[in-house]
């Protein structure tokens, strides 16, 4: 049993009853607390999709539930569900677009190193890979004889993410987007 400092995003835990896929996690430090910081959780509910936002101790145990990780890549949108493929035996995992809308951001045919979450035989999220490469389809005209370390744009990527990248970036360049902070790493190996 792991304690709440050590849960990750997209973990499986059992609270109350109901397992739950850790979404987002933000960590505090309260003031005048005798040690100790706050993990507050945001997590969904895999079976009815309903969102509960809890706060945690550090030192709290929690209980993981079994879930299994399937590589998979993504395959076809179908209306409001995505369709991915596991890797292996090409079985289809259908997600709802809005249980996966943080991670769609980030997902296109290119896209390797996905991973389907798997509680009780039935898909329940998306893992990322930490980065992924996509296309730059809008940005401001790159400034010839800027530096890569300067000021930044916006710009927005084949996906519909917007970011933003350093000003001798420009339209049609690929780029290594980190999927956590989606920040800009750098450009794409060719």
């Amino acid at each position: 049993m792991p304690k709440a400092s050590e849960i990750k995003k997209n973990a499986a835990i059992e609270h109350n009853g109901r397992v739950m896929i850790v979404k987002d996690i933000e960590r505090s430090v309260p003031q005048g607390r005798a040690g100790g910081s706050l993990y507050r959780m945001r997590m969904y509910d895999v079976v009815t999709g309903g969102k509960v936002d809890e706060t945690f101790k550090d030192v709290e145990m929690l209980n993981l539930a079994d879930l299994v990780r399937r590589a998979a890549m993504f395959s076809y949108i179908d209306g409001d569900e995505y369709v991915f493929m596991d890797n292996e035996d090409y079985t289809p995992y259908n997600l709802n677009k809005d249980n996966i809308a943080d991670e769609v951001l980030f997902i296109n045919e290119e896209t390797q190193g996905l991973h389907v979450v798997i509680v009780d035989g039935a898909p329940v999220a998306i893992d990322l890979p930490a980065s992924v490469e996509l296309e730059v389809i809008e940005t401001d005209p790159s400034i010839k004889g800027a530096s890569a370390t300067s000021r930044t744009k916006p710009a927005t990527l084949s996906t519909g993410v917007i970011i933003q990248v350093p000003e001798h970036i420009s339209t049609g360049d690929k780029v290594k987007v980190n999927t956590e902070e989606k920040k800009f790493m750098g450009r794409a190996d060719k």
